[in-house]
């Protein structure tokens, strides 16, 4: 799995830590950072939960 985010969509409502703080995380301005481009397996539900409930849809996964 390879997470990839487009920040200049992003509009900082913070869904992706809520969902998977070990993956995401945000900038002083509340723009999405990703912290493990390419998490373990343990990590992928809650990543795919993230995506799911990000409002501007900037997460990307690629399995």
């Amino acid at each position: 799995m390879k997470v990839t985010v487009d920040p200049d969509r992003c509009i900082a409502s913070g869904a992706c830590v809520l969902a998977s703080h070990e993956v995401f995380d945000q900038d002083e301005d509340g723009i999405v950072v990703v912290l493990i481009e390419e998490p373990q397996s343990e990590l992928a539900a809650s990543v795919r939960d993230a995506a799911a409930a990000c409002p501007a849809m900037v997460i990307e996964i690629e399995e």
